[in-house]
Order: structure tokens, then C-alpha cells, then sequence
């Protein structure tokens, strides 16, 4: 399934506020070099077959080594106000920082984490858990059973 990073003004990417709009992330493209609005993705699949995905802001990075295997592309998605890169490595990651800081925007993972300009985490998600703590008085004695 693959973990999604996000490039967004969203104080959370699920948020329905402060959307990055498709004309402004293709107005972006157009003056980025190695950025190719392709308008489709493609890649081979287990049994030989092409999976092709079409959708107005995929765009292609044009400039990117591959990673650990040349023929993979980085794509970049516009989804729903926000910018979406798939499972993407450390080089990406610092493209997406890039991209993010020209939008005025930062780049968030999945699970709410923030990435820098080194494309490493800067920031974990926190959860917001809240524990009841009761107080009992002091000598105040328990049965064993109930001490949990």
C-alpha cells in the first residue's frame, strides 16, 4: 500500500482548509525545471502489465537519480489541496521540503509527522491521550483486586 507524505499549508493534511490549488501547484511545475506535468503515472507490474494511473496534477520529477533503482520515477500528485508523493526516499522527501518552502507549505507524513530540509523527520506526531488520574486520601487502603 505504500505511506504517503504530503505537501500542505493544512495545519493537519486531512484538513479541509488552506488547500494548495491545481492551478497554483501547475503554475509551480511550469517554472520548475525538472518538474514534467505528465497528466498520468505508469509502472510495471508483477506479471508484465502496465499500471496507469490518469489524474489533471501528476506530475514527474524529472531530475530525480532513481534511488536505489534507476528506472523508478518520483511522482508528485495533487490530491484534495495538498501535493502526495508515495512511499518517497530521503532524496524526494528533500525535493518535497523544496517544493514546500516556495508554496508556503510544509511536508507531513501519514501519521502527522513533520520533514525538514535534510528529508529526515523534525517532528513526531503527538497524540493527545488523556488519563484520569483519582486521587485516594491518604491511609487509604485498597483490596489487592481493585488496586488496578
Amino acid at each position: 500500500m505504500g505511506y504517503d507524505l504530503h505537501i500542505t499549508r493544512k495545519e493537519n493534511w486531512l484538513d479541509a482548509s488552506q488547500a494548495i490549488d491545481l492551478d497554483e501547484w501547475l503554475e509551480y511545475v511550469d517554472a520548475d525545471p525538472d518538474l514534467q506535468h505528465d497528466g498520468f503515472a505508469e509502472t510495471p507490474v508483477a506479471n508484465g502489465a502496465v499500471l496507469r494511473a490518469e489524474r489533471d496534477g501528476i506530475c514527474v520529477w524529472t531530475g530525480y537519480s532513481g534511488g536505489e533503482n534507476a528506472e523508478n520515477k518520483a511522482w508528485l500528485m495533487w490530491n484534495s489541496g495538498s501535493i502526495v508523493a508515495k512511499s518517497p526516499d530521503e532524496e524526494v522527501r528533500q525535493k518535497m521540503w523544496c517544493i514546500a518552502q516556495a508554496l508556503g507549505a510544509k511536508v507531513q507524513g501519514d501519521e502527522g509527522e513533520y520533514y525538514g530540509e535534510d528529508g529526515r523527520m523534525i517532528e513526531a506526531a503527538t497524540s493527545e491521550v488523556t488519563s484520569v488520574v483519582r486521587e485516594l486520601p491518604p491511609n487509604s487502603k485498597r483490596p489487592w483486586w481493585k488496586f488496578w
